[in-house]
C-alpha cells in the first residue's frame, strides 16, 4: 500500500471529479490520502471530506503566500481546528521568498505558530520551503531549543546541505513528482541519501505531475509513479519502499488509524 502523504483534493482539477479521482488511486495502490488545506476557508472542506471518505484525512493551516490575509490568526482557533479526529496534522505553513506573496515578517509569524500548536498536540507540522533556507532553518532551530516537536519538509527540492541540516534536527523528508524530472540531477542525488526511516512520498496534486504524466493535471494515482521511480534510484522493490514509506507515514502521522 501507498500513501499520498500530500494532495490537495479540493483544488480546481481534483474536486470537480474528486471521487474518480480517489478511486483511480486506490486501484493504483494508494491506501491512504493526507488532504492538505492552504487558508483558513478550506478548513471545513477537508474536514468534511476526510469524514465522507474513510481513507483521506486532513491538515489544517495557512500556506505562507495566503499570510497575509490570515495575519489575525490566534492560537485558539488553530489548536481548536486540531481537535478534530479526522485532522492529523498541521499546515502546511512554511517560508516562501520565491514568490512573496506576503510579507516574510508574517510568514515568519504564523511559521512559528503553527510550530506551537503542534509542540502542543503532537500533530506534525508540514513546512512549505522555498528560497528560504536559512530562515528555515534558524526558525527550526531556535523553535526545537524551545521543545521538540515533528515535522516534515514537503515537496523537497532544496540543496543537499539544506536536507542533511533538516534530517540532524529529526525531520522527516517527502518527495514529490519533481524527482522525476529529467533536469533534476541534484535533487535525484539527494534521494538516494535520505536515510529509509525519514522518507515520504507525495503527489502535491493537482501540480507537479510525474513523468510520464508531464503536462497533465496531477492526481493522487500518480504517486505509484513517483514511489517506482524512487524505488529504482534507490536501488529497492517497488513493494518495500511502499512499505517503507507508509510505515514511516504511520510513525510521523500517529493520529491516522491506518
Amino acid at each position: 500500500m501507498l500513501v499520498d502523504s500530500h494532495c490537495h483534493l479540493e483544488y480546481k482539477g481534483l474536486v470537480d471529479d474528486q471521487a474518480g479521482a480517489l478511486e483511480r488511486a486506490r486501484e493504483a495502490g494508494v491506501g491512504a490520502f493526507l488532504n492538505i488545506s492552504t487558508k483558513h476557508a478550506e478548513w471545513d472542506q477537508v474536514v468534511t471530506t476526510a469524514q465522507r471518505e474513510p481513507d483521506v484525512y486532513a491538515s489544517v493551516g495557512i500556506h505562507p503566500h495566503n499570510a497575509d490575509d490570515h495575519a489575525d490568526l490566534d492560537r485558539t482557533t488553530l489548536l481548536a481546528a486540531t481537535k478534530d479526529p479526522r485532522v492529523i496534522g498541521i499546515g502546511e505553513t512554511g517560508l516562501d521568498y520565491f514568490y512573496e506573496h506576503s510579507d516574510r515578517t508574517t510568514q515568519a509569524r504564523l511559521f512559528r505558530l503553527h510550530i506551537d500548536v503542534a509542540r502542543e498536540t503532537g500533530l506534525p507540522v508540514i513546512i512549505h520551503t522555498r528560497d528560504a533556507e536559512d530562515d528555515t532553518l534558524a526558525i527550526l532551530r531556535d523553535e526545537l531549543e524551545r521543545g521538540d516537536f515533528p515535522a516534515l519538509i514537503h515537496c523537497f527540492t532544496a540543496s543537499a546541505e539544506f536536507g542533511q541540516a533538516v534530517l540532524d534536527l529529526g525531520l522527516t523528508i517527502s518527495l514529490s513528482g519533481i524527482v522525476t524530472f529529467k533536469n533534476a540531477k541534484d535533487l535525484q542525488a539527494t534521494a538516494k541519501t535520505i536515510p529509509e526511516d525519514r522518507l515520504l512520498v507525495e503527489t502535491d496534486s493537482p501540480f507537479l505531475a510525474p513523468v510520464p504524466h508531464r503536462g497533465k493535471p496531477c492526481e493522487p494515482a500518480f504517486v505509484a509513479d513517483t514511489a517506482r521511480f524512487v524505488a529504482d534510484l534507490r536501488g529497492m522493490e517497488p513493494d518495500r519502499l511502499a512499505e517503507t514509506t507508509t510505515a514511516n507515514f504511520v510513525s510521523l502521522f500517529s493520529k491516522a488509524d491506518l
